[in-house]
């Protein structure tokens, strides 16, 4: 009979594409994704994995064995899934992951809500931006992942997940303290058109947003520094060095010398929460997403 860790070895080798991927999805070490693969080859009389350079390829017997751990996985999940329902008990173990913003805002209260109301659920927490969540979600090394988009810039979320609203959160434009708009109540984008700007780094979707939202507005964004925490981006701001866009969620003290000005069309972030549809009557999950949604409504009141 074949051995379900060992399975669930080769899928993660076919999801992560390497023996160091696989280690780290499965938190084990290299060595020990070797004998999984090396015993499940024994097991089955065939050879799963072949040298590729210097790294591994699956063999034809691998990539066919690896689709079927993939199908059988899902059903273990969804069987786990089925247990937990029927017994109708918060219980066991579930893995969230969140952008930093709502790692901040969201996070500490909802999870103090889960132990304080679940106290025989474990509850652990990573920081990802949401294209690495929704990744994570889907490979199975997260349970539930925190996510957002844009009111103008929508995120994908591929097809084997469910997502919940859990609110909105609305953004404002951060200036140096003596910039000449600084008092306004209100302000157009197109009055920043030839501001230098802070931004996400490169490749994360709110980089992409913002290059998409200016351009929208015809303004040739102007990117003078990256930074991937709001913090660092106030603190440049601070220092006289340019214009961010900032959201209200996990945003904390603002310092001295920034001002926050409102957007006449205000720009919103829709934050969710995704988890795979095979795991949609798990208890665990539903309870998480309860307390992410109460203490949403908390802070976007």
């Amino acid at each position: 009979m074949l051995n379900l860790e060992r399975l669930r070895t080769l899928d993660a080798l076919a999801r992560h594409g390497s023996v160091s991927g696989a280690a780290d999805g499965l938190h084990v070490t290299t060595s020990a994704v070797s004998q999984q693969l090396a015993k499940l080859e024994r097991e089955v009389g065939q050879q799963l994995v072949a040298k590729n350079g210097r790294g591994v390829r699956l063999t034809d017997a691998g990539r066919l064995l690896a689709d079927h751990a993939a199908r059988i996985l899902s059903q273990v999940e969804l069987a786990q899934a089925d247990i937990e329902a029927q017994r109708g008990q918060v219980v066991g173990e579930v893995r969230l992951a969140g952008f930093p913003t709502a790692a901040r805002g969201l996070f500490p209260g909802a999870v103090r809500a889960l132990r304080r109301d679940h106290p025989d659920l474990a509850v652990r927490t990573s920081e990802l931006e949401p294209e690495h969540g929704i990744r994570h979600v889907m490979r199975g090394d997260m349970d539930l992942a925190v996510v957002l988009d844009w009111s103008n810039k929508r995120l994908p979320v591929p097809a084997g997940l469910a997502r919940e609203h859990l609110l909105d959160d609305a953004a404002d434009v951060a200036l140096p303290a003596g910039h000449p708009l600084a008092g306004r109540a209100q302000l157009d984008l197109e009055e920043l058109a030839h501001e230098e700007w802070v931004s996400w780094p490169e490749g994360e979707f709110c980089y992409e947003w913002l290059m998409f939202t200016l351009r929208s507005k015809g303004i040739e964004p102007r990117i003078a520094h990256l930074a991937g925490e709001h913090h660092t981006q106030l603190a440049l701001i601070q220092a006289g060095l340019g214009v961010c866009v900032t959201p209200r969620l996990g945003r904390g003290a603002v310092p001295e010398g920034v001002v926050l000005v409102p957007v006449r069309h205000q720009m919103r972030r829709h934050i969710h929460a995704v988890w795979r549809t095979d795991a949609d009557r798990r208890p665990s999950i539903r309870a998480a997403v309860a307390a992410l949604r109460e203490v949403g409504r908390s802070v976007s009141s």
